[in-house]
């Protein structure tokens, strides 16, 4: 099933034992378009203080009820790692949180460095942690300070996208895979330029994306994204509606 991650901002994370917060956005690896954290505001339980946690830790969704029930208790979400999501979150950062929680790496090969399954839950990444640390430390032969791929959903709305002659809309939301929690498609409005009309661009159509511009760049004109079949965000995309919007693209797409 396909979810629009507006549509999940607000739920709730249930810890074992009590409430946690509530899901304020999200961070996305920009290298596989696959959501890595949520990010959640605790409130006044831990003095306003932003969490990160990774799709593993949840357990199954109460869709009905918007509650996103985790595997961890309200003292361990309280004694990990503090991290400023104001801030560009570090790999180093990550390992701490990787290692606290005992969650697999999403980085350092593999399927995806331990991408998702079916399930929702992650797959045993093919390098045990001790090693993938080992190995992003001295990838060049020296310690790796780098900060990850990580993309703040929220920090990407509002994105210019650009056809390969010219403006044509702006990223509005991001429709994800709530069983892999990979992104699938931008959600973009074109009112400025057809108003009225909203689309569906994939990341496979995605030529580049300019972060320093904020803007993404896709491989087809203003025409064909226009004549591209119409998003409404009210209706489930359904497996048909994607089938066309593949086919549509694979013609007008030049690659």
């Amino acid at each position: 099933m396909r979810q629009r991650l507006e549509n999940l901002i607000g739920f709730t994370i249930g810890a074992t034992d009590g409430e946690v917060g509530k899901v304020k956005e999200f961070y996305f690896d920009d290298k596989t378009w696959t959501i890595r954290y949520l990010v959640v505001e605790t409130g006044n339980w831990l003095f306003g203080r932003k969490i990160l946690l990774a799709p593993e830790a949840l357990l199954t969704p109460n869709w009905d009820e918007q509650i996103f029930p985790v595997n961890l208790t309200m003292e361990q979400i309280k004694s990990s790692p503090e991290i400023d999501t104001d801030m560009p979150v570090s790999r180093q950062q990550e390992m701490e949180l990787h290692g606290y929680y005992s969650w697999n790496t999403y980085w350092g090969g593999g399927l995806m460095g331990g991408g998702m399954g079916t399930t929702g839950m992650m797959i045993q990444s093919t390098l045990p942690l001790r090693q993938a640390i080992h190995n992003e430390a001295n990838s060049d032969g020296k310690e790796n300070h780098e900060d990850p791929h990580l993309r703040s959903t929220d920090k990407v709305k509002g994105y210019t996208i650009q056809a390969t002659d010219g403006e044509i809309g702006e990223v509005e939301d991001f429709i994800i895979d709530n069983q892999t929690w990979a992104i699938d498609f931008m959600e973009v409005d074109t009112g400025n330029w057809f108003p009225g009309k909203k689309v569906l661009i994939s990341p496979n159509w995605i030529r580049e994306i300019n972060w320093k511009t904020s803007s993404v760049i896709v491989n087809a004109t203003k025409e064909q994204v226009k004549n591209s079949p119409e998003y409404f965000p009210d209706h489930e995309i359904s497996d048909s509606y994607v089938s066309n919007l593949e086919d549509y693209y694979k013609e007008s797409v030049t690659h």
